[in-house]
């Protein structure tokens, strides 16, 4: 199992039902096959503090693999990046205790929110990456931000198809990892 553990860019905010990026990464993995069940553990709105408080939730599911997708809301609330980090870490390391390999996708934010915070939020990811060894998504929305007819009118959440677009994106970061995972095996070659 595959927990997709993020706010509402995973949730699919706005998208109809069905049709969130880890809908279709589903689809993706099980196309390049892997019988693996991705679960959505997206909640709008949440920051990294409120994703912090779901761990238990998602460790529920025991899943092989957790792909975190987090900390847009807490730019964009201009919240304390240092704070974002504390979380990011927190998360990254109950995970792994409790057996998950952990993929990290880093954000980006809005370049009005000033250079110097962008560089210091955009640094927690591949800071992380580095210090824990996580294989590092640079930009969960590669492609997809910032092309209008991808994303919603409010020109942040992807539409149905840019989630898709991300879903294989994800997919491929995600591929090379899982076919050397011997917990995780491919139905096909």
């Amino acid at each position: 199992m595959l927990v997709a553990f993020g706010d509402s860019l995973t949730a699919g905010y706005g998208a109809p039902p069905g049709k969130s990026y880890p809908d279709f990464l589903q689809k993706e993995l099980l196309d390049r096959g892997f019988d693996l069940r991705v679960v959505n553990e997206g909640v709008s709105g949440d920051t990294t503090a409120a994703a912090l408080a779901r761990v238990d939730m998602a460790l529920a599911d025991k899943p092989a693999w957790v792909i975190i997708a987090l900390g847009a809301n807490d730019g964009l609330r201009g919240l304390p990046v240092e704070a974002m980090e504390a979380n990011l870490r927190q998360m990254i390391e109950r995970f792994g205790q409790a057996g998950a390999k952990v993929a990290l996708a880093g954000m980006t934010l809005p370049r009005n929110y000033g250079q110097e915070y962008i560089a210091g939020f955009e640094a927690v990811y591949p800071r992380l990456a580095r210090e824990y060894d996580l294989p590092l998504l640079p930009f969960l929305l590669d492609g997809v931000a910032a092309v209008p007819e991808l994303n919603q009118e409010d020109g942040i959440h992807p539409t149905a198809e840019g989630n898709e677009r991300v879903a294989r994106h994800v997919a491929d970061f995600l591929e090379p990892l899982l076919r050397a995972d011997e917990r995780v095996r491919p139905t096909a070659p």
